[in-house]
């Protein structure tokens, strides 16, 4: 018997007593939390995004309330609360705590002070504030009401951002009653601070641009990227149309939903000809390995502007006399967008060659920036494909895409070859400004050569100076890239004069610092992506050479 009463207290106050005492604690304790501040984030240059303000949360102990009638009647009409409910839930001896209301202001709470009323708590909560309302809105994401990350980087981040709560406790009888007024209080541990990748001065420069080329296009939608091809840093992202962040419109989900999806990151799209950068490179850097199947730059294409494949007929875009074009290389297919010449290469490197390429630039898979809901694109098993799905492949059709896999598979093209994963976020740091954790460039994976990227920056480069992406031309500043149209679906089938248009493109082109793809959806008569989209690219360039006071190429 002794050794059973032994193992038994041995059982209680070794192997269980720590929960037991937590337990009892918790019996004989209430608790107000003491919120902890949510880190903020800070732009590349230190540049304030997104801060917070004092906010309350209000609480009622049932059971240290005397005079529940004039309570539910104060803290009702406070708070717009039904008071017959309200004192119900009040007379509930089984309830020992409620929580009144959250997001309180210091006014409100000014007033419910002046009543003393007994029973009644408070504590300090966080109510965010977005610097700029409607700016990086899908990047930053939003919180619900209880300081939780509920999309974007809030989400991505939260476990960071929000910090370790603390407490106010209180000793109290059985019923909940104070005992003796004494508390003990656990101070919170504040989040961490976010810098982002975000270049503040760029993102001004995006928002503005893109909201006149919805009001000028009559656009459903408009979108830009701009990238750090070197590091794979994001320093500009913006979707327009958008909303103010301080703004939400939480009564309406479906466009709550629609206009928080971050779509350059979630959402897929075929890349029409923009694709046909992923096609030279494989050509290319095929060609100087040997490959007797690869094209040299200086061939001269069949000059018929068809290609018959399986029976289908693939044509160019622009009508020429007698169907035929003038004599052209790669570097023309490039500056007349030319279908037949991509289909060509395409063919000729085969469907395993192609995909091994689409592999290596991680089409169907995912980049790895750090946000939630990426997509991985869609992209036919090779086994599946036939020959007019290589075709169309090789000028960007029968593919689909998220625009931050073609940003970043095009960076890899033209920095020399190396595929970086992007990434939002350069730095966390403490509350107290000390580095907690910095953020580095990973390289992924190498592409192509250096010797095949340095032939693709001169070839992309004379498309903006002679050939289609003529519109983002600027003077002294070496600008390169490629335009893009593409046809969209619904429901399977073409969906008439309803197009993508869009131009991906950089500057300076023998060392790119700067890469923007802009994609406008369904723009309202012009549609070419040399005519709508690659002016767009112009603007936000010119304006980045402003800001940033960029010297021309000498």
């Amino acid at each position: 018997m002794l050794f059973l009463i032994l193992s038994r207290l041995f059982y209680l106050q070794v192997i269980t007593g720590e929960r037991l005492q937590e337990k009892a604690i918790d019996q004989w304790t209430r608790e107000i939390p003491v919120v902890a501040e949510r880190g903020e984030f800070y732009d590349r240059n230190g540049k304030l995004i997104v801060s917070n303000y004092d906010a309350y949360t209000v609480y009622a102990r049932a059971n240290a309330i005397s005079d529940k009638e004039t309570t539910a009647k104060i803290l009702s009409e406070s708070f717009s609360l039904d008071y017959q409910v309200f004192l119900n839930k009040l007379r509930k001896s089984s309830v020992s705590e409620i929580t009144v209301a959250r997001q309180v202001s210091q006014e409100t709470i000014n007033t419910i002070l002046t009543n003393e009323l007994k029973g009644v708590y408070y504590s300090r909560d966080n109510a965010r504030y977005y610097e700029h309302g409607d700016f990086l809105s899908q990047v930053l994401g939003f919180t619900s009401v209880d300081g939780n990350g509920l999309t974007g980087l809030e989400l991505y981040y939260n476990k960071y951002l929000k910090g370790q709560n603390g407490e106010i406790l209180t000793e109290t009888d059985i019923i909940g009653k104070e005992i003796n007024g004494k508390n003990s209080y656990i101070p919170a541990s504040d989040g961490l601070n976010v810098m982002l990748t975000i270049d503040f001065e760029i993102q001004l420069i995006l928002e503005d641009v893109l909201s006149r080329a919805i009001e000028e296009h009559g656009a459903k939608t408009a979108e830009v990227i701009v990238v750090d091809p070197n590091t794979g840093e994001i320093l500009g992202m913006c979707m327009k149309p958008s909303f103010n962040l301080n703004e939400i419109p939480r009564d309406n989900k479906d466009l709550l939903n629609a206009l928080s999806r971050n779509v350059l990151i979630t959402d897929v799209y075929e890349p029409g000809s923009t694709f046909k950068i992923i096609t030279v490179a494989a050509n290319i850097e095929e060609y100087l390995k040997g490959n007797s199947n690869a094209y040299s730059p200086s061939h001269i294409f069949n000059s018929s502007r068809y290609r018959y494949i399986d029976g289908q007929k693939v044509k160019c875009w622009s009508d020429h006399k007698n169907g035929k074009h003038a004599n052209l290389n790669i570097s023309g297919g490039l500056n007349n967008s030319c279908n037949p010449i991509f289909v060509d290469m395409a063919m000729s490197l085969g469907k395993e060659k192609m995909y091994e390429y689409i592999t290596k630039f991680n089409f169907g898979k995912a980049t790895g920036i750090d946000f939630v809901g990426e997509s991985q694109g869609m992209i036919l098993p090779v086994s599946s494909v036939q020959n007019v799905d290589l075709a169309r492949i090789g000028f960007g059709q029968t593919i689909a895409v998220t625009p931050i896999q073609l940003a970043l598979a095009t960076a890899a093209v033209i920095n020399g070859g190396n595929y970086y994963s992007p990434y939002l976020v350069k730095a966390l740091y403490s509350s107290d400004n000390k580095l907690v954790e910095r953020k580095m460039p990973i390289l992924r994976n190498k592409v192509i050569s250096k010797e095949a990227s340095k032939i693709l920056n001169e070839m992309l480069m004379d498309v903006v100076v002679s050939g289609s992406g003529n519109k983002a031309y600027i003077e002294g500043y070496n600008v390169a890239g490629k335009t893009g149209t593409a046809q969209k679906y619904e429901n399977g089938v073409i969906a008439s004069g309803k197009y993508v248009s869009s131009f991906i493109g950089y500057f300076p082109s023998n060392a790119p610092k700067y890469l923007a793809l802009v994609i406008v959806d369904e723009p309202k008569g012009q549609y070419y992506g040399s005519t709508v989209a690659a002016p767009y690219a112009r603007e936000i360039f010119e304006r980045i050479i402003e800001v940033k006071q960029i010297k021309p190429v000498s």
